[in-house]
């Protein structure tokens, strides 16, 4: 259910933006820096999206990234941690007992 909540807003919200970019088709002037050029304002509008989803989407991956190997060394600890208790007949224990 949730991911298709997430692409039923995700084509409403580009339906919105190409509505909004087709009322949008005069002509304006952009500075860049030291040189200005002059387009479409549907352009303009496209390429901001554009430019936002893929600065959005490196910074989500690079998060994800992060994310996965700290759960990664997460789950080594774990691994250790069970080993160390499982010499010492603790887990065991444990075990036995959440069984109760």
């Amino acid at each position: 259910m949730r991911g298709q909540t997430y692409v039923i807003l995700t084509i409403i919200f580009i339906i919105i933006i190409a509505v909004f970019a087709v009322l949008n088709i005069e002509s304006v002037e952009v500075t860049y820096f030291f040189w200005k050029v002059k387009s479409p304002l549907i352009l303009i509008i496209l390429f901001s999206v554009l430019l936002g989803v893929i600065v959005t989407t490196s910074v989500s991956m690079f998060k994800y990234i992060q994310l996965r190997r700290k759960n990664r060394e997460l789950k080594q600890e774990i691994v250790q941690l069970e080993s160390i208790l499982s010499k010492h007949d603790l887990l065991e224990k444990e075990d036995k007992n959440k069984s109760s």
